[in-house]
């Protein structure tokens, strides 16, 4: 186990320093286990989008969408360990915040893999007004004078390693490695496991959401730069097949494919097998739990893979200590730097 570094390493990327992809990038920084990192990321938009009239169609430089501040090469990271990451702190870096209807991207219209004959959705913009302060998001409506204040709830969409075999994949891609996983629940207080594929991990983080319904339905959500702090710690020796995160009270598995069934598939086997090792319990035991226990989050259904998460409380486990309790480190570690400050 980490913790052996201990120092705070702020980074703000200069424009041209943000990454598109997972792998196939230089690091932009060191760090050790036990380190804290503050970043900025900039939004899905690269922050070009800033009023209704900035159309994503004429102001985004295609397919530069969906930038991530990284990577960041993990001190004694090597394939077959697991990158745990907690986050400390994920606060709105505005005080507005951006979403869209596009013609061709979303669960609600035809898509280049979903191939319709209907005519595609207009592109339109709605602008957030972000109070901090309140916890609040403002919702105005496009056509009519109706508005509605929407609960704050920050969270990152994206978060990964560098895939295995020198593979690079563009952000918006969710899969075994993390990426756009869209899961409304990863935000502070949450610890995300990577499995690591390459030396150093080279985990990058971005597409902060002030927040974002259950299957990022219109395939974007209240979309905000950042300003995140993350702890680092790494787990030797120990892989994780896919995505995971641990709250204070849930144990969750991730899954990314297409279609639906099969992510649905990949998180619940993930969640059976995961539970299965830390209690003890055989195969089929934990699966009847985890069946009647457990729930089943969307992350997304637009992505070009979607994603699930399954989901458990765990009281229900008999209190079970994952990853030899890195969580609950990085947890003391994350609420000792936020009462120092």
């Amino acid at each position: 186990m980490g913790m052996s570094g201990g120092e705070l390493i702020e980074y703000r990327p200069l424009s041209e320093e943000y990454a598109y992809t997972f792998g196939g990038r230089a690091a932009v920084r060191r760090v050790r286990p036990g380190d804290l990192v503050s970043l900025y990321t900039e939004d899905c938009f690269g922050g070009v989008v800033r009023d209704v009239t900035d159309l994503p169609s004429a102001v985004c430089n295609f397919p530069y969408l969906n930038p991530v501040t990284g990577p960041f090469h993990v001190e004694g990271a090597e394939p077959g360990d697991t990158l745990a990451l907690h986050f400390v702190e994920i606060a709105p870096a505005r005080d507005w915040a951006v979403t869209t209807t596009l013609p061709h991207f979303g669960a609600l219209t035809g898509t280049h893999t979903t191939a319709t004959l209907q005519e595609p959705l207009e592109e339109r913009v709605w602008k957030y007004e972000v109070d901090a302060a309140a916890g609040t998001v403002r919702y105005r409506a496009s056509r009519s004078d109706f508005t509605v204040e929407l609960p704050l709830d920050p969270m990152h969409g994206t978060v990964g390693v560098a895939p295995a075999a020198g593979e690079a994949k563009l952000t918006i891609t969710p899969d075994a490695h993390g990426g756009n996983m869209d899961t409304p629940e990863l935000r502070a207080g949450v610890t995300v496991y990577l499995g690591v594929n390459v030396d150093g991990a080279l985990f990058a983080i971005g597409d902060g959401h002030c927040r974002q319904g259950e299957g990022e339905v219109t395939g974007a959500a209240v979309e905000a730069a950042m300003n995140t702090v993350v702890a680092v710690d790494l787990i030797k020796g120990v892989g994780t097949p896919w995505p995971r995160l641990e709250s204070d009270g849930h144990l969750m598995s991730t899954g990314s494919a297409r279609p639906l069934e099969d992510a649905f598939r990949i998180s619940q086997h993930d969640l059976v097998t995961w539970t299965a090792g830390l209690t003890g319990l055989d195969t089929l035991d934990a699966y009847q739990l985890v069946a009647q226990a457990g729930q089943a989050p969307v992350g997304n259904v637009v992505d070009t893979n979607y994603t699930m998460v399954a989901k458990v409380a765990k009281e229900y486990l008999g209190g079970p200590v994952a990853y030899d309790g890195v969580h609950e480190r990085l947890r003391a570690l994350g609420r000792r730097y936020l009462s120092g400050r």
